[in-house]
């Protein structure tokens, strides 16, 4: 076992890789259990992984557990030595949701999966499994929807998050909106801004950066208007990638509450609700462009390279992998790896951590 350099941000894995793109035609669910004890296992000259993120979707954990399952969702993950951190609110319809700039019936539904979530927020952290963390939203709809009307959708849109933060106000709870193409309104790093600035909740609505998505923002995938890239692109030109993630990450990172470390081809994937999605690379596949230790810190860090306190913790983000993947050790030791370079590279010490608070 070595020292740690840093011992902050806290470490992380997703779950929900378990889930997305399985069930049904496809691959079979991997289940909750597998998944815990996939990241429970994993250790890399004695460090683990300190906790996990949730998608509360079944079979995982159902949007309407009471406090009795909640307990033993608690006592369970606290029995591999984890905690939970963030959770994903499932908005979309095909979970109960609905899509925010529908009509009301579909707002009412997309709003009453944010209260669910925000109320198993609050009860994960009463029952102490959850000291820090947020809940992931989206706008649960397509770009080609709200390009109908892009003006009065996004003016929807931020009403509908409006009313989101006011129900995660009650609860005690801050959201993040995911940065993602697939997800109408929020498919461009300028669309994201302009939609954080439109709610203007900072202390309640934040951004969730996922860099496997993020990269795709520089391309303009869903909104060739504000890509950086030329078309293409020589993936070689280092320096030229470089300044397109440097403006995306300064645009964003004032607002970036919750972070996810990821690779990504610098392709696109998806089907449905997740049409033309970021296709989530291991960490050393040789196709994926990204410089993952030295591209976090773009987050991680601020513009003059001073490293911000502002993640108790940072989560791995990889889904779509074949069960084979998702099911070998090996998987995971490597994931590990990695986000243990970037806490190395770009994290602190409990004491700096403290301090800081201070």
């Amino acid at each position: 076992m070595r020292d740690l350099l840093h011992s902050r941000p806290f470490l992380h894995n997703a779950l929900w890789p378990g889930l997305v793109g399985k069930g049904g035609d496809a691959e079979p669910f991997i289940s909750l259990d597998r998944m815990l004890e996939l990241t429970a296992s994993a250790a890399v000259d004695g460090i683990k992984f300190d906790g996990v993120d949730l998608m509360l979707s079944n079979p995982h954990v159902d949007i309407g557990a009471c406090d009795d399952a909640l307990k033993a969702l608690s006592d369970k993950i606290a029995g591999y030595g984890l905690v939970i951190g963030s959770l994903v609110a499932p908005v979309w319809k095909a979970t109960g949701g609905g899509s925010a700039i529908g009509s009301e019936e579909d707002r009412r539904r997309f709003l009453e999966q944010v209260k669910h979530a925000c109320r198993i927020g609050r009860s994960l952290r009463e029952l102490g499994i959850r000291r820090y963390g947020v809940i992931r939203i989206d706008s649960a709809t397509s770009p080609e929807e709200w390009a109908k009307d892009p003006v009065a959708n996004t003016r929807r849109l931020a009403e509908s998050f409006c009313e989101a933060c006011d129900i995660a106000e009650s609860y005690g709870e801050k959201l993040a909106a995911e940065g993602e193409i697939c997800w109408g309104g929020m498919h461009s790093w300028k669309h994201m801004v302009q939609l954080l600035e439109l709610v203007d909740r900072p202390d309640t609505l934040g951004f969730q950066a996922d860099m496997a998505h993020t990269l795709l923002f520089v391309l303009g995938h869903n909104a060739p208007e504000h890509r950086l890239l030329p078309e293409g692109f020589d993936w070689r030109q280092d320096a030229q990638l470089d300044d397109a993630l440097r403006i995306v990450a300064d645009a964003l990172r004032p607002w970036t509450i919750d972070l996810h470390i990821a690779q990504n081809d610098a392709t696109v994937k998806g089907s449905g609700s997740h049409d033309k999605t970021g296709r989530h690379c291991l960490p050393l596949d040789p196709n994926g462009k990204l410089d993952i230790v030295r591209h976090a810190g773009y987050w991680m860090r601020d513009h003059s390279g001073v490293p911000i306190h502002r993640f108790e913790h940072i989560c791995w983000d990889g889904c779509m992998f074949p069960n084979s993947v998702m099911t070998d050790p090996a998987t995971w030791q490597s994931i590990l790896a990695t986000m243990i370079g970037v806490r190395d590279a770009h994290g602190w010490t409990e004491a700096q951590s403290q301090g800081n608070a201070a």
